[in-house]
């Protein structure tokens, strides 16, 4: 789920900052730039994890501010095809589930995906899976695990409408979803098989 990636950038530190200690100025530029963005095929960044090496230093004619190079790792949120999480269930409505890991919400079971026979319950607004008999109902807030099937990082958009949903540049397709009992996007999860959906109906 989390990965360390090395990256090279050019920082440039602004004069409000020269009084402070160089590392302490820069970790406060490498916060600014990458914290909780999402980085094209890198996914997204949780924290810095270390700086390896600091050069330059240079002061560009017309510009106050020094610019260094800087060598660094940061610990980023890429989830890899297969693997499974955890997360709660957010939201139901006919087209499936979304689900959220407290730190990314962009995740989406569409119906299709759910155990079957699964079927959407108008007045509770809920999804329910029927098995052997039973009614079992995807409550909001329940834990649910499931199985990244692919990550996408769409184009970001040139104009959005004014009712569209607020753009995710990362998306993470779910192949396989199992609920647990009471706990960049993906797009897609697939909970059709045993033990996946709530961890209650297992337990």
């Amino acid at each position: 789920m989390f990965v360390l990636v090395s990256l090279c950038d050019t920082i440039r530190i602004p004069p409000h900052n020269l009084s402070l200690p160089l590392l302490e100025a820069i970790q406060i530029e490498i916060r600014k730039l990458f914290f909780d963005k999402v980085v094209k095929d890198l996914g997204l960044c949780i924290t810095l994890y270390d700086i390896q090496s600091i050069e330059g230093g240079f002061v560009f004619p017309g510009d106050g501010a020094p610019t260094f190079t800087v060598d660094f790792r940061l610990v980023m949120f890429r989830p890899f095809v297969g693997e499974v999480l955890v997360g709660k269930l957010q939201e139901c409505d006919k087209s499936g589930l979304s689900i959220s890991l407290g730190f990314f919400d962009d995740i989406h079971v569409p119906e299709h995906l759910l155990q079957q026979p699964s079927t959407f319950d108008e007045e509770e607004k809920l999804w329910l899976w029927n098995y052997q008999g039973t009614d079992m109902f995807m409550d909001l807030e329940e834990q649910v695990r499931f199985r990244v099937a692919q990550v996408k990082y769409p184009p970001i958009p040139v104009e959005q409408e004014n009712n569209a949903k607020p753009f995710a540049p990362m998306e993470i397709i779910i192949l396989k979803q199992l609920w647990l009992s009471k706990e960049v996007i993906i797009d897609k999860a697939d909970i059709n098989a045993d033990g996946l959906g709530l961890v209650s109906w297992w337990s």
